[in-house]
């Protein structure tokens, strides 16, 4: 008994020193920003609405100098329309909180866990970024192009436009023909950084 208490006591300390030197360095985001784009099919036409959701916070982990992750928390009681009129822009940024789309009292956050990060060759972007995104509960992996720099501790991610199928996170209207007259589709892009950077001192990530 005593050999097998010293031995999850030994198994514990291990767990925890990984842990710490795994996240020996936190660097927090400290400027962000987060727009969305959201697709009406009208006949053989498709109008669009745009719009802001805000970071309520972020943070990349190093080990050492070397980014292993990133976590992120985007407050989805803040998301706005910002392309209508005062009075639509009212209308449309409270169907978007009810329960017909992101249900926002339910559910008032989103995360999304950076996992890997590939660099790029001859490319627009200099990397394809990985990660576990989570909305109304329901996570999925997703990847997408972006421009990444790396110096010391701070980090810059510039993502291009990327799609999200709106229904893979039960973002839909119930049981109505509204739902009909809206792509699946939602484009988001994203820039987030732990602090500003000149271009001229930026260095894309290194391939982990």
């Amino acid at each position: 008994m005593k050999r097998l208490l010293l031995f999850a006591m030994m198994c514990v300390s291990i767990s925890f020193t990984y842990a710490q030197k795994k996240f020996d360095k936190v660097s927090k985001v400290t400027s962000s920003e987060i727009r969305w784009w959201g697709y009406k099919v009208v006949k053989a036409e498709a109008s669009s609405h745009s719009g802001t959701v805000k970071l309520k916070s972020g943070k990349f982990n190093f080990d050492k100098t070397v980014l292993v992750d990133g976590e992120f928390i985007i407050d989805m009681r803040s998301i706005m329309a910002g392309d209508v009129s005062e009075e639509d822009q009212i209308k449309l940024t409270n169907e978007l909180k009810s329960t017909n789309f992101f249900e926002v009292k339910k559910f008032p956050i989103a995360k999304f866990h950076l996992t890997k990060i590939i660099p790029l060759a001859n490319s627009e972007y200099n990397s394809t970024v990985y990660g576990d995104i989570t909305i109304k509960g329901v996570r999925k992996t997703i990847s997408f192009p972006a421009n990444v720099y790396v110096t010391q501790f701070t980090v810059v991610v510039e993502s291009a436009k990327f799609s999200l199928n709106r229904r893979d996170f039960k973002v839909f209207y119930q049981s109505s023909l509204k739902d009909y007259f809206i792509k699946n589709e939602m484009d988001f892009q994203f820039r987030v950084s732990t602090e500003k950077l000149d271009n001229e001192n930026r260095v894309p990530a290194k391939k982990k």
